[in-house]
Order: structure tokens, then C-alpha cells, then sequence
């Protein structure tokens, strides 16, 4: 099937909403557990140490609308001992709405990141994972797992001079349209992650608007490439030391324009929608597990390079909000187009005030792309995600 026939019927799939994602064996979720160790079979394990000794382990699955899944994600420092960090961590949506009003697309619902026979979910090669190992699906290689490099994981003078670091890297590609998106998982040798999709291949050669809301490409100023949004949501459900004990708490510093600044702490002790501000952050903590100073482990939630989108409220109400805190609920798998039986439909309407014991997270990073003359092929990728930070999960740096 040739590449343009191809991303023509993707996009016909997308206008008509036909494939709404639909509970199924790809996409169950493996039964929930508490020991810190991966629970598939090696198969379908990434178990690697890196270079300064931190050793990240998980397992892997592809689900037809979200693409890659990763799952039982366990971080074990260099000289520490292994944590548990998160159940699973997904894709949620890829919302990619038009400046002029449409089209409107719903990559992950309503194409799918996934799927094998329809050809969104790209075949990888030697060029795209140069040094690391590639998956297989169906004996189609689709995912790579490497090792790269970091630079300046510390420098100190006064200490121990300059330390580069490396990433253990695991993405997928899938093509959607005329776009190719790397969904890609970054596990530091410090214990952060870092999820981030970059946008690539082509832009658009039918989608045309005028200066108002486009920005002219090619000769002269007749021809405006329409302006867009891609409005990414990652699913992200904790298990800090296992499922039990997690909270999620929301840290605020104001005083700008003042000589003070004060802490405020919010336990999130519901359900909650919220928003980004400049100095906030918030972290799931399990106040049960401690390290060795006696501080509660926990992982605090970077994401402060949103463009925060806000979709009409009679259709988009689920990206009026930068961050969801759901109750763990096994149907509950996108931010929208959810159609599985007895469950809401997005994830505005998952949050009903339920008292939260066992937290997800629902994570959107929003970017406005206005195209450029240099964006025309090949279009250079443009990245967006966040960052997950350990928190007191070790008392002292583990990096020497």
C-alpha cells in the first residue's frame, strides 16, 4: 500500500470518527501488583542497567489506539534499592484541532497510534535505532530500546568535577495523516522521565486557510498554511511502592512582587481538575515508604511548557484543565472517545469528586504549531512533553 493512499485513508477514518476505542485484549490492562519487579514474561520485558549502574525495568505491549504501553515500571538507583514508581503509562490523546474551526482530529481515538494492518504503527530499521535492540509485534520490529547519551549529569568544582549520564530510551512511530509522531519514554540515570512526542514528516499539502489563520509558505504570500494545535494527554497511573498509600499533593509558592514567598501545600484528597501556575508542582507520594532520612518518597510532576489550549465547552470540555487526578478505574483508558461499556466518555466527566486513594494521572501539554517555510519537507520535529522527578526517593545523589 503506497504511503499517500495510505495517509488518505487515515485521515477519511479521522473525519468520520470510525474507529472509537473498544476494550479488547490489546488494550486490558494486566491485573495490578504489588512486588517490585516486572510481572510479564521476558518476552515482553525491558530490563536495563545503565552506565552509572541505575537499572530501570518494565514491560511492554502495544494497544491499538494508544500505541506503546509500558507497564510495572520499576526504578532501582545506582548502589539503592528497586521502587516502584508507576502501573502504566500511556498515550491518552492526540487532539489536533485547526485555527479556522476544522478539521478537528482525534488521533488516538478515532485512528489509532497502534495499528498494524491499518499501517499507523511504523516499521523501524537500523537507521532509526542505530545503537539499541528493536522490538517485535507480529514479527514487525516497532520498537526500540537504547541506550544515549546525557550530557552533564552534574558538574562541581568543589566535588567531584563533571559526570555526563545516559537515558534509557524507548519509542515507537506512528504515522497519522501526513504526520510522523515519535512517541518516546526517557528513564534518566537519576530517576526522572521524561515522555515526550515529537511531531515530523510532512505538512499538510490540502490544508490551506488565509492570513488569519495561517502563515504563508512557498513563493509570494497567495498560499497560507492553516495554523494548528496538537494537544497531546499522557495517562500516567502511579504505584509509588505499590498501589496502596499514594496521595497526590499540589505545592504553591506565592509572593511574587514581595520580599517573602510562602509554601502552601493542598492535599488533593478527591478527585481534581487543575491548572498550571507559574511556581506550582505536584507530586504523588506514598508517606508509608520512606527513604533513609526519613522523608516520604514520592515523584513530582514537571510540565510547564503547555501552549494550554481551551477547546470549545459544549464539544472540548476535557481541555479546559492542564492536569486530571482520577481514582483508578480499569475502563477509564483515554481523555477522549472512551466508549468502553459502563464508563464515561472523557476525562472531565471521570472527575466526579471521588475520594482518590489509588491516583492516575492525566497529563496535557498543548502546542501551537504555525507553520514556517522551514517546515517544508521534510519538516523538522518538533518535540512536547513534561518531566516525572523522584522526590526523596534517596537521601543523597546516587549519580557518582
Amino acid at each position: 500500500m503506497s504511503s499517500l493512499f495510505r495517509r488518505a485513508r487515515v485521515l477519511i477514518a479521522a473525519v468520520g470518527l470510525l474507529a472509537l476505542w473498544v476494550p479488547g485484549p490489546a488494550s486490558a490492562a494486566p491485573a495490578r501488583a504489588s512486588a517490585d519487579a516486572p510481572s510479564c514474561p521476558a518476552a515482553e520485558r525491558i530490563d536495563t542497567t545503565l552506565k552509572n549502574g541505575a537499572r530501570w525495568q518494565m514491560c511492554w505491549d502495544i494497544d491499538r489506539n494508544t500505541g506503546a504501553v509500558l507497564s510495572d515500571v520499576v526504578y532501582t538507583p545506582n548502589r539503592g534499592t528497586a521502587t516502584r514508581v508507576l502501573k502504566s503509562a500511556s498515550l491518552a490523546e492526540v487532539h489536533v484541532p485547526y485555527d479556522s474551526g476544522q478539521p478537528r482530529f482525534y488521533d488516538v481515538s478515532a485512528i489509532g497510534f497502534g495499528d498494524l494492518e491499518q499501517g499507523t504503527l511504523t516499521r523501524l530499521g537500523e537507521k532509526d535505532c542505530p545503537t539499541g535492540q528493536l522490538r517485535d509485534v507480529q514479527d514487525t520490529p516497532v520498537l526500540c530500546v537504547e541506550e544515549q547519551p546525557r550530557p552533564f549529569a552534574y558538574k562541581s568544582a568543589v566535588e567531584k568535577g563533571v559526570l555526563h549520564g545516559t537515558d534509557l530510551v524507548v519509542f515507537s512511530v506512528s504515522e497519522i495523516g501526513w504526520y510522523d509522531y515519535i512517541t518516546e519514554w526517557r528513564f534518566a540515570d537519576d530517576g526522572s522521565i521524561t515522555p515526550r512526542s515529537g511531531a515530523t514528516g510532512s505538512l499538510s499539502p490540502f490544508q490551506f486557510s488565509d492570513a488569519g489563520s495561517g502563515w504563508p509558505t512557498g513563493v509570494g504570500s497567495t498560499r497560507f498554511s492553516e495554523n494548528h494545535s496538537h494537544n497531546i494527554f499522557w495517562r500516567l497511573d502511579f504505584d509509588v511502592d505499590g498501589a496502596s498509600e499514594n496521595t497526590v499533593e499540589q505545592y504553591d509558592y506565592p509572593g511574587s512582587g514581595t520580599e517573602k514567598r510562602t509554601t502552601e501545600r493542598t492535599v488533593l484528597s478527591k478527585e481534581t481538575a487543575a491548572d498550571l501556575a507559574p511556581t506550582r508542582f505536584w507530586r504523588v507520594v506514598n508517606p508509608a515508604a520512606e527513604n533513609t532520612d526519613g522523608h516520604a518518597k514520592s515523584w513530582e510532576i514537571d510540565n510547564h511548557e503547555s501552549d494550554q489550549y481551551r477547546g470549545p465547552s459544549e464539544t472540548e470540555e476535557f481541555t479546559h484543565h492542564d492536569m486530571y487526578f482520577t481514582q483508578y478505574r480499569e475502563c477509564e483508558r483515554l481523555a477522549y472517545g472512551n466508549t468502553a461499556p459502563g464508563c464515561a466518555a472523557s476525562v472531565d466527566t471521570y472527575t466526579d469528586g471521588e475520594r482518590l486513594t489509588d491516583p492516575v494521572a492525566w497529563v496535557s501539554v498543548d502546542f501551537h504549531h504555525v507553520p514556517r517555510d522551514e517546515d517544508q519537507d521534510p519538516m523538522p520535529t518538533h518535540w512536547q512533553g513534561f518531566r516525572i522527578v523522584p522526590r526523596d526517593v534517596t537521601a543523597t545523589s546516587q549519580l557518582p
